[in-house]
């Protein structure tokens, strides 16, 4: 599996662009829910921009009915809502589709990418960010289906940085720049109505739990910001060492939580190599540090960041090419 796809990270996760993740955009529930669920779709390779979305495939992962009226009402107004990203030094306006088609008796959408949106959608090298299919699809809330990413981006470091309340609300799509229309100008009213229901919600639903961080200006609140931190979960059957897993000394539970992510995200899921990953208080260390670097653009791999970690790590020769696959 290429590391430059939006592919599922694992059976449970996407990657998402880090450029998408903090754009500038408006879509409602529905539509996020549809956007996710294509990029869960994303093949390895962008030569072919079709992709049919099942709809009662889209209903049970998402719980929820979908009436074909309101399903054509969402993607037709998807198709003149813009992403508004800004990539280093250039601000782009940006589509998400070509076409979108629905097959009379198939049950299917038949959506067609727009080439605009392919290099945040294939060429993610480091820059991306990854986080649960499922949660997301859970979360009621378009304003918490939002926040939900950004925290995500930030998890390995255990808070994102803070924002101007503009530049949150431009990404949450309460603040029309061209037109200077902010919703929920009073901080009050913006924390009661959108930051504290995303937060109990993300608290509920997904492997996060966030808090708001505030800064003032005199008396008033001019940005905010969240912490973050991963909840601990047992680990699937199919991606722990094997035989009977025990937290190192001197290890907490959210470190080797984390590692675990990481090892699974990199689909390095041979049970010897994991084993002694995890039974090495040192090595498990490593495998967070190596991730955060990777992240803040520190270390350089972006064909093959499983075999650089491997070989950070000492269990493989970096003149050899390491292997990934499960034994059995």
């Amino acid at each position: 599996m290429s590391e430059a796809s939006l592919v599922p990270a694992s059976r449970n996760q996407v990657r998402q662009h880090n450029v998408l993740t903090t754009a500038h955009y408006s879509y409602t529930k529905l539509q996020m829910d549809l956007m996710i669920f294509l990029l869960s779709k994303l093949r390895n390779s962008q030569d072919d921009l079709v992709y049919l979305i099942p709809v009662k495939e889209l209903d049970k992962a998402t719980g929820n009915q979908h009436n074909y009226t309101y399903l054509q009402e969402a993607t037709e107004d998807m198709g003149s809502r813009v992403f508004k990203v800004k990539n280093g030094n250039r601000y782009e306006q940006i589509w998400m589709f070509q076409k979108v088609a629905y097959l009379d008796g198939e049950g299917m959408i038949e959506m067609t990418l727009s080439s605009t949106i392919l290099p945040y959608l294939f060429d993610l090298k480091n820059n991306f960010t990854s986080y649960e299919i499922a949660a997301f699809l859970k979360l009621n809330s378009m304003y918490a289906k939002r926040i939900y990413p950004l925290c995500s981006q930030w998890k390995d470091k255990e808070a994102t940085p803070v924002y101007d309340i503009l530049q949150l609300k431009g990404i949450l799509g309460i603040w029309d720049e061209k037109e200077n229309i902010e919703g929920y100008p009073v901080f009050g009213d913006f924390n009661a109505r959108v930051l504290q229901p995303s937060i109990k919600a993300i608290n509920e639903v997904t492997d996060l739990e966030i808090s708001l961080v505030t800064e003032k200006k005199g008396r008033a609140i001019k940005a905010v910001g969240f912490t973050v931190k991963q909840k601990p979960r047992a680990l699937d059957a199919d991606s722990s060492p094997a035989g009977t897993l025990s937290l190192p000394e001197s290890i907490t539970q959210a470190q080797f939580d984390n590692a675990n992510r990481i090892l699974t995200e990199y689909h390095i899921v041979d049970q010897k190599i994991r084993g002694q990953i995890f039974a090495s208080p040192d090595m498990i260390r490593q495998v967070n540090k190596f991730a955060f670097d990777l992240k803040q653009d520190r270390v350089k791999a972006t064909s093959n960041p499983a075999g650089l970690l491997l070989t950070v790590l000492g269990l493989v020769d970096a003149k050899k090419k390491p292997s990934t696959k499960s034994t059995k």
